[in-house]
């Protein structure tokens, strides 16, 4: 039996999930990394140590969302923390020649798997008497741009699903929190919407430090430890180099 109040993280298996899972165990959690990767989660909970336990889970699965939520709730201890980490994008298509494959995907992995996942964990959360729902999103959810409507569109509705999630809670001991991160350069999101280290490369190209993973497990961090009556509706964190999606201050090589 896990002695230590539980946080569960999807996405966990690289990039800002991983980040999160680390910070979150020295921060007295016990975290369940969940993602679809079990090799990789199995590298990153082995480098936490005891405090961390892996669980295989698709976002997109009913059926691996229910396993997730038995997974936890064998472990015998309060599920104080849900990070929905999550996400991703695919392509850069106009409207005029959007894949509806890729819209889809990002549907379903950001708007119902943040669904599924929260839906699951809720009554453990409401439980506890003193539980957060965090859910990273993106300065996407308030800011569309050429290219992006895809992405723009789902992280919008993610957004919707929050905010609605945080009025049907009010007065039950639950706090929803939202963190929207602009330009983070990490080892695969760019690149699995791109699917080109060019293409990539040019994103970041002249950006004095970008943000990295570990500044939004930071953030996490901070806002699932706050005292419990204090609830930090929406966090938007950017890099000092962008000051708006379309502003981003380059330095000449």
């Amino acid at each position: 039996m896990v002695q230590k109040k539980i946080a569960v993280v999807t996405g966990a298996s690289s990039g800002i999930g991983a980040a999160t899972a680390r910070r979150l165990a020295t921060e007295g959690f016990h975290v369940v990394a969940a993602a679809r990767r079990a090799d990789r989660l199995e590298q990153l909970v082995a480098g936490i140590g005891p405090d961390a336990t892996a669980v295989v889970c698709d976002v997109t699965s009913d059926a691996a969302v229910d396993a997730l939520a038995t997974a936890v709730g064998e472990l015998g201890a309060p599920v104080a923390l849900l990070v929905n980490n999550a996400g991703g994008a695919r392509g850069m298509d106009p409207v005029e020649a959007g894949s509806v494959d890729d819209w889809q995907w990002m549907y379903e992995v950001n708007v119902l798997g943040t669904l599924r996942v929260t839906k699951a964990l809720l009554p453990a959360l409401e439980a506890s008497g003193a539980g957060t729902v965090v859910t990273v999103g993106s300065t996407a959810a308030f800011t569309v741009y050429e290219g992006g409507a895809g992405y723009t569109a789902a992280k919008h509705a993610q957004n919707a699903l929050v905010g609605t999630l945080r009025l049907e809670l009010a007065g039950r001991p639950v706090r929803v929190i939202e963190i929207d991160p602009g330009m983070v350069r990490t080892e695969e999101f760019s690149l699995n919407r791109l699917g080109d280290p060019a293409k990539v490369d040019a994103i970041y190209a002249g950006v004095r430090e970008p943000l990295v993973a570990e500044d939004i497990a930071d953030c996490v961090a901070w806002v699932a430890t706050r005292p419990q009556h204090v609830n930090i509706d929406r966090l938007v964190v950017r890099p000092i180099a962008q000051a708006a999606q379309h502003k981003v201050a380059r330095e000449q090589s």
